[in-house]
């Protein structure tokens, strides 16, 4: 199985078929959604990256599409300008799920 991204930009794009990940660029919730429908209907794709970008803007889409099926996995990942996350949030979800600050 191969992996597949879905980016919102060609920089990110570039990026990864430099390491043989094929993809595609899409900036608008139907474009997403096609690209999606697609990627999950082809049996040759095991994993679909998505930029952080899309679970911000379209979380109901990506939500919605990772209920739907359990293969492909989707996984979002930091675009060039980096990750939208807090620079401690993995302490914070650990301190979250056990209840202890570290």
């Amino acid at each position: 199985m191969k992996m597949y991204l879905i980016s919102d930009n060609i920089d990110t794009l570039t990026g990864m078929r430099l390491a043989g990940v094929d993809g595609v660029v899409v900036h608008e919730r139907s474009e997403l959604r096609e690209a999606l429908e697609s990627a999950m209907n082809d049996a040759t794709i095991g994993i679909i990256l998505l930029t952080e970008k899309f679970g911000r803007e379209f979380p109901d889409l990506i939500d919605e599409a990772r209920l739907e099926r359990t293969i492909p996995l989707l996984i979002e990942i930091p675009d060039r300008h980096g990750t939208g996350r807090k620079k401690d949030f993995i302490t914070s979800y650990v301190n979250e799920a056990i209840g202890l600050k570290l």
